[in-house]
């Protein structure tokens, strides 16, 4: 989940502060200027500074083959970042912040499918109607294990397996596809994907008209999408609601509250507190559904993030039934630093809490018990029937009654 950093709004502060950052960048360009010791405090890099420079220096003169020095500035800030032990926290090259981008843009040129890291490759998830995965007949359960002649067992990374499948629209791909212990070859060629993130349809349930919504990321702008398709199944008679938040692993901390402000009138939605950056609370927005209209939210163990900050929300404040699995159980958020080289610093900054103070995760950054359902049920990815989604059709039918 990433947050949009907070600034002190303290006028003094700030003037003193763009005083002081006057005179250091005037005189970090005029040493000249300066007295021997202060001019050594203002332009003399610290002895860690220079330490690191002495042992890139070494390295890129002295050693057996020539190292670029990008290489190793990339290599060592990626290692730095991954000594903190931290799951959310990473270091992006320029190259790989690029990617990463292109993993969160809602228009893509690729194939159209949605897919998880596995060992073996990219599991698929979903295929999204009439794109090139579907013409091509892939389903959910299929494995991409190669793409062309390139394997994409044990990458570490899900974005670079599936750049090599995004392309120009119109260019050709071949993939290499294993459907239990059947292996084969397809190839198709790329298309511009609008990725679906908020969908609806209207469920009949013994006679029962239900409105059901699924939500696949909190990608800005995705609480508008998903209050116009609110909208859509109560113009069409729905008379309960089911919020999937199946699989959906977070987004925007913004657009979080603005999805629970959908059905929380008002009062707390989520407070988070960090180091850098003071306590907030986050308040529903108003003009919300009737609080009448009975609710059930559906999560899994996929549920993360601002996905578990909604579920949390609607089950402290009585507003919804949650039902399946436990959630991922992440209590942490981050916030993605663009650097000067083009790359980007993508690292925790705080925690958030529900609004009766829980924190999901594990202390810190570790993996935590995440939201109990109130009803548990379970589908298997390769299952014909939807187990989970046929209790939660049931158990806001039965609030009907």
């Amino acid at each position: 989940m990433y947050a949009r950093r907070q600034r002190s709004p303290w006028v003094p502060r700030l003037l003193v502060g763009l005083v002081v950052l006057f005179v250091g960048v005037w005189f970090g360009g005029h040493p000249s200027w300066l007295p021997g010791p202060v001019r050594s405090a203002f332009v003399s890099p610290s002895s860690n500074d220079k330490l690191v420079n002495q042992v890139l220096g070494l390295i890129q003169n002295d050693y057996y083959r020539k190292v670029p020095r990008s290489q190793l500035v990339n290599q060592g800030l990626a290692a730095a970042v991954a000594s903190l032990d931290d799951p959310y926290s990473h270091y992006y090259d320029p190259t790989a912040y690029h990617a990463f981008q292109n993993v969160d843009d809602p228009h893509l040129s690729g194939i159209g499918v949605d897919i998880k890291l596995q060992s073996q490759g990219l599991l698929v998830e979903d295929v999204f109607n009439s794109s090139p995965a579907a013409k091509a007949g892939l389903v959910p359960g299929d494995v991409i294990v190669a793409v062309g002649s390139t394997s994409l067992a044990n990458r570490s990374e899900d974005f670079s397996a599936a750049s090599l499948i995004k392309g120009r629209a119109g260019t050709k791909v071949t993939l290499t596809i294993l459907r239990g212990r059947h292996r084969r070859v397809v190839s198709m060629r790329r298309a511009d994907i609008v990725v679906p993130v908020a969908a609806s349809r209207i469920l009949n349930y013994h006679g029962a008209k239900l409105g059901y919504v699924q939500l696949t990321s909190f990608t800005q702008g995705s609480g508008d999408e998903v209050r116009q398709q609110v909208q859509s199944v109560l113009k069409k008679g729905a008379k309960g609601l089911i919020l999937d938040l199946r699989e959906n692993g977070g987004g925007l901390l913004e657009e979080a509250v603005n999805v629970a402000s959908i059905f929380i009138p008002n009062g707390t939605i989520v407070s988070t507190d960090g180091r850098a950056q003071p306590r907030e609370v986050y308040m529903a927005k108003g003009d919300a559904i009737a609080t009448s209209q009975p609710m059930v939210v559906l999560v899994d163990s996929g549920t993360a993030s601002a996905a578990e900050i909604v579920t949390g929300a609607l089950k402290d404040r009585g507003r919804a039934t949650v039902v399946g699995t436990h959630t991922y159980g992440k209590g942490v958020f981050q916030e993605i630093e663009q650097l000067t080289n083009g790359g980007a610093l993508d690292f925790t900054v705080g925690e958030y809490f529900t609004p009766d103070g829980q924190n999901l995760g594990g202390g810190g950054v570790k993996r935590g018990p995440g939201i109990q359902p109130t009803v548990y049920a379970y589908t298997k990815l390769t299952a014909k029937t939807d187990n989970a989604l046929t209790a939660a059709e049931r158990t806001v039918a039965a609030k009907l009654q």
